[in-house]
């Protein structure tokens, strides 16, 4: 990968972006979109919009959420124990005996997540683990409730200390791939269109809150109001042991950034982009979804009057955990394969299926 675009990549998965908390990660974003855009803005809700050829008519709005899945700290009790509420979706039994990092106002604070003995646990609770998050606490090492508040609140977000991590083979486990590795991509696009004349504008939104609603695409999309509309997300890989093919298609690791096909996918636009693919021989894979796909072209489809929409994912193992592995290779061919397919736009396609 090209220095500059993975030094952008560990700088911003370095930092904590729980959704409606983005704004560390929205920075790095919005740093490096400033060299290469011709405009970048944040809007009210957190996004930022990098953006190409303004003044072109026709416009293609990609989106990649840059918020994670995270903790939030609701109540502290008099012996100075944090009590929290998971913020988007967590598999709360991973959480026990993890090393957090509290992000108050002031400063970080690092935290672990208590754990009782498994020598008093009953058996029941050594073979399933605590399943609500309300029964979990994490421990500052703070001697009273007044000496925690010198540095925490209720209100202040925690994620889990787990760091960017180079495996064999190209591949990469870091917390929170999910999705900073599309925030990642939509913002390298530019970098490689960058100085080449473009036929459409390019809207390049890092979006909020994806996971809790798909939020901030929502209000993006209303005010980019694009032609067409690329998501880009990770997807499960069916590469590892206990893997579900039959459930939800075949995606590995290096195998190439993966396309879609379902209801929520303009079959044009699909058309387009594997075309693009063939063209510059970038090997892509295919995994079907029959449904919404909750990523955030769900939401851009269905703005205003309806807008051609595609997901390009990154498949990723262990997905919504804080070792979520990728490779490293999938995310640089997403962002080369979506500059191909703008690239090519000439801004008088039509997608009426």
């Amino acid at each position: 990968m090209n220095e500059t675009a993975l030094t952008f990549m560990k700088d911003l998965l370095s930092k904590p972006t729980p959704s409606g908390y983005e704004q560390p990660g929205q920075k790095v974003v919005s740093e490096y979109m400033g060299r290469y855009a011709d405009s970048v803005h944040t809007d009210v809700n957190g996004n930022v919009h990098g953006v190409l050829n303004p003044d072109a008519p026709f416009r293609v709005m990609l989106a990649g959420h840059c918020d994670e899945i995270g903790l939030m700290i609701m109540h502290i009790d008099d012996d100075g124990f944090l009590y929290f509420q998971c913020v988007g979706g967590i598999n709360v039994p991973l959480l026990q005996g993890e090393r957090v990092t509290v992000h108050a106002a002031k400063r970080d604070v690092p935290g672990v997540i208590g754990v009782r003995p498994i020598h008093l646990m009953e058996p029941k609770e050594r073979e399933k683990g605590t399943s609500k998050a309300h029964e979990l606490w994490i421990d500052i090492g703070a001697k009273s409730r007044k000496d925690a508040e010198k540095i925490v609140s209720p209100g202040d977000v925690a994620t889990v200390s787990a760091g960017w991590t180079e495996l064999r083979n190209g591949l990469v486990a870091c917390r929170g791939f999910d999705d900073r590795a599309g925030a990642f991509v939509i913002a390298d696009v530019l970098r490689l269109l960058s100085g080449k004349k473009l036929k459409v504008a390019v809207h390049a939104v890092s979006t909020t809150q994806e996971e809790i609603g798909l939020r901030g695409a929502r209000t993006a999309a209303h005010a980019v109001n694009p032609d067409v509309g690329i998501a880009v997300d990770v997807t499960f890989a069916t590469d590892t042991p206990k893997s579900d093919v039959k459930r939800v298609g075949e995606a590995k690791l290096g195998g190439g950034p993966v396309l879609h096909r379902g209801p929520n996918f303009n079959p044009r636009l699909y058309d387009i982009i594997r075309k693009a693919a063939a063209t510059a021989k970038i090997k892509t894979q295919l995994q079907p979804i029959p449904r919404g796909s909750g990523t955030d072209a769900n939401i851009i489809q269905m703005t205003r009057s309806g807008v051609a929409s595609a997901t390009i994912s990154i498949a990723t193992r262990y997905v919504h955990s804080p070792v979520e592995v990728l490779a490293i290779k999938d995310a640089e061919n997403t962002a080369k394969l979506i500059a191909r397919v703008i690239e090519g736009l000439k801004g008088a396609e039509k997608f009426t299926p």
